[in-house]
């Protein structure tokens, strides 16, 4: 379980890392679209930041994950600047890509695609009210 300190860490990071991906370095992307920030994990230490990277939109998202690995020393340089007032040393940074979204709109199509059918209804169970569950058998009382 992280600490309120690693906590407020990773919120900085995760917001601060979002605006320079989008305003300070929108060169890395040749014209496309920044990948957006899912999820930064800090180490206890704080000094390495785990940042989920969601690269949906795009053809190939290794080649945008390489690039973006490729320059994390900018990237580093420029999040430093933004934070430098708030945070004493700026983490190490190493990216990963957050598939998840991926991953459950597979499950989705896979779960849509089952052939379930409809449970029978008898017209008498209609009219009838649930029953309760019995936490105690009568019995026992006597």
């Amino acid at each position: 379980m992280e600490s309120k300190r690693q906590q407020k860490m990773a919120s900085l990071l995760q917001q601060e890392l979002a605006a320079v991906l989008q305003r300070d370095l929108p060169h890395l992307f040749s014209g496309g679209l920044a990948p957006s920030i899912s999820m930064v994990k800090v180490t206890p230490d704080l000094g390495q930041a785990r940042v989920y990277l969601s690269l949906l939109l795009g053809n190939n998202a290794t080649d945008r994950l390489d690039i973006i690995q490729d320059n994390a020393k900018e990237i580093r340089h420029a999040l430093a600047k933004r934070i430098r007032q708030t945070a004493r040393v700026v983490p190490e940074l190493v990216f990963f890509h957050d598939d998840s979204a991926a991953y459950a709109a597979h499950m989705d199509q896979i779960l849509g695609a089952l052939d379930i059918p409809a449970a029978p209804k008898d017209d008498a169970d209609e009219n009838e009210k649930p029953a309760r569950p019995r936490l105690f058998n009568p019995k026992d009382d006597q």
